[in-house]
């Protein structure tokens, strides 16, 4: 161990200077820090959410959603996570763990909320009867397996690896160890998962796969936390495979272009299908 050994005193209390990307936002307190009510537009949907892995698995399966001619038309509204915006009384309405993406459905009455990301995904297919499987089935227990899989595994990959590795005010080896391990071990049991299947379940795209590509389609294919050499990535090779098949899809594309900086390509509001092609068209121009 090194000198700078931690030894933690016998009450814990917050220190608000201790450094890192997200120190200003972090505390280990619930509730509203300010009053500020959400906009509500005029769709049936209303997604409260920022273009992080978490956020684009809702955009995805929204877009998924329109490709089939579903009746999911939404709107989306940029909340900062950065500059605190799910701390306002609105959101936290929405969302009691200020955390994005949080959903309202307007279709019923009153308003239904949902949040957090596998919660939301799975309303939208059930209400849709759209991407997965029927109730009582095997293939529905294997969806929800890899959906929760996810659930429970990407804290692990951002929370744990991304922020040691990337975010923190120092690097230490111990954290970034473990993580390393567990976030490879983790692309393991996908690699091996996809050596017979084309999709996580088998031969059908679900919210299993959308959920899973948000977080580890991002790590393979877009060098998340510049960390792509530390992990040899491309050596996973059914991940990638099936990585590069899920983005090429077009609902996928406009999916991860909502609630992300103008300057970046990105939609920070989402309102109609023309807010995406105007991207699509100066990306072709």
């Amino acid at each position: 161990m090194s000198d700078n050994s931690y030894t933690p005193p016998k009450v814990w209390t917050w220190d608000t200077e201790s450094g890192g990307r997200f120190s200003s936002i972090n505390r280990p307190i619930a509730g509203a820090t300010h009053d500020k009510e959400l906009p509500v537009g005029k769709h049936p949907y209303q997604l409260y959410s920022q273009g992080t892995p978490n956020g684009v698995k809702v955009t995805i399966l929204l877009e998924e959603l329109l490709a089939l001619g579903e009746d999911a038309e939404y709107d989306a509204w940029m909340i900062n996570i950065g500059s605190g915006d799910q701390f306002g009384s609105g959101f936290v309405g929405v969302n009691p763990n200020s955390k994005i993406p949080a959903m309202m459905d307007h279709t019923t009455d009153p308003p239904t909320r949902i949040f957090e990301s596998g919660a939301i995904l799975l309303y939208l297919a059930e209400k849709f009867g759209r991407f997965v499987p029927m109730q009582g089935t095997p293939g529905r227990a294997e969806c929800l397996s890899w959906l929760f899989w996810l659930q429970g595994s990407a804290p692990y990959l951002g929370g744990g690896f991304g922020h040691f590795y990337a975010y923190a005010p120092e690097k230490w080896r111990y954290p970034i160890d473990r993580y390393a391990m567990e976030v490879k071990r983790q692309l393991d049991v996908l690699e091996r998962n996809l050596a017979d299947r084309e999709y996580l379940c088998g031969d059908d795209y679900n919210i299993s796969d959308i959920a899973v590509f948000s977080w580890y389609g991002t790590v393979v294919l877009n060098n998340a936390y510049n960390a792509a050499e530390f992990l040899e990535v491309h050596t996973y090779e059914q991940v990638n495979r099936w990585a590069n098949q899920i983005r090429s899809r077009n609902a996928v594309w406009r999916g991860r272009k909502v609630n992300r900086a103008a300057e970046n390509g990105g939609v920070p509001e989402r309102h109609s299908a023309a807010d995406i092609d105007a991207v699509l068209s100066q990306a072709k121009s």
